[in-house]
């Protein structure tokens, strides 16, 4: 029986292919190789010699790829992946570290997971973290991490998922913000001054107070980056609007308190995806469940600590 290796095309071709087909251009294929447009043609080219068809159509939005095409290029990107994952496992236990690489907002990154990093030492002492952080809405492919928090309905065709907890928010501001206003619950409306993300939700008070209740806010403060938002509830500049996987554990440490005792569920869901063709390896599906662990028992403890918030156990 012949080897498989006979029947393959060139891995060079197949590694060009790999690029041309997940950035949809030959110039950014180019780029990305450090060979010119040309060279990377000129592979493509050889390659669908060898297989016979067209792998790819060249349009004016860019490459497209053919029904043949898609089908190559699943299985050259899940092997190509494996093949990078067991390159980084082996040099991980070669320095005696295991690496897990996940993408989270700049918000979740700052305010839940750094205050419990002394915490995640105990538990994972030879793990070393590495991050894609999102200044913005969570969004975007996992491509390049062991996997991500993304708000999805759960997993589809190219990714896993393992339910984290539903979106929540809370109104929240300083307890000496809070102690400025008529009561602790709920400062008057002529005392607010909200911050919040430059996008989506300007003007989110919208959320809490139906039409024609109170003054709208004088002032308001918008931030691009939600780490901000949240550091400036807690200086005492406003009432932000807190995603409860964010700010719980400073609901459960006293330096954030709600602003007034109601909350909102979306209905969107927060998960920890990966891609299917990356699995996760022990110590990173690990490190996730820690991490779901974790931030559903800060949820738990606000809902026991603020029952005049009304949040359901999930």
């Amino acid at each position: 029986m012949p080897s498989p290796r006979l029947s393959l095309p060139s891995l060079n071709a197949l590694y060009t292919f790999e690029a041309v087909g997940r950035r949809s251009s030959f110039a950014r294929a180019s780029e990305e190789l450090n060979v010119t447009p040309a060279a990377v043609s000129r592979m493509v080219a050889r390659l669908e010699d060898h297989l016979g068809v067209a792998v790819c159509t060249r349009e004016a939005g860019g490459v497209q790829l053919t029904e043949e095409g898609a089908i190559l290029h699943r299985a050259t990107s899940h092997g190509l992946n494996a093949i990078a994952a067991a390159i980084e496992e082996i040099e991980s236990r070669r320095r005696g570290v295991d690496t897990v690489s996940i993408s989270l907002s700049t918000g979740f990154t700052t305010h839940w997971l750094m205050p419990r990093m002394s915490r995640f030492k105990e538990r994972f002492p030879h793990v070393e973290l590495r991050f894609q952080l999102i200044m913005g809405a969570l969004s975007g492919p996992v491509s390049d991490v062991d996997f991500g928090m993304r708000f999805v309905d759960g997993a589809d065709d190219r990714h896993e998922a393992a339910f984290v907890m539903p979106e929540i928010l809370v109104p929240i501001c300083s307890p000496g913000f809070a102690a400025r206003g008529a009561t602790v619950d709920l400062p008057p409306f002529d005392s607010w001054q909200p911050v919040a993300p430059a996008e989506p939700q300007q003007g989110w008070s919208h959320l809490f107070f139906a039409a024609g209740e109170g003054e709208a806010p004088k002032t308001q403060l918008f931030f691009s980056d939600y780490a901000i938002v949240v550091q400036a509830a807690m200086l005492g500049q406003g009432v932000a609007l807190g995603w409860l996987n964010v700010v719980a554990y400073w609901l459960c440490s006293g330096a954030l308190v709600p602003a007034m005792p109601a909350h909102r569920a979306t209905g969107r869901r927060c998960h920890f995806i990966n891609r299917r063709d990356r699995p996760l390896s022990q110590i990173a599906t690990a490190v996730r469940n820690w991490m779901i662990d974790e931030v559903r028992a800060d949820a738990k403890a606000v809902v026991e600590t603020f029952p005049e918030l009304g949040i359901e156990p999930f």
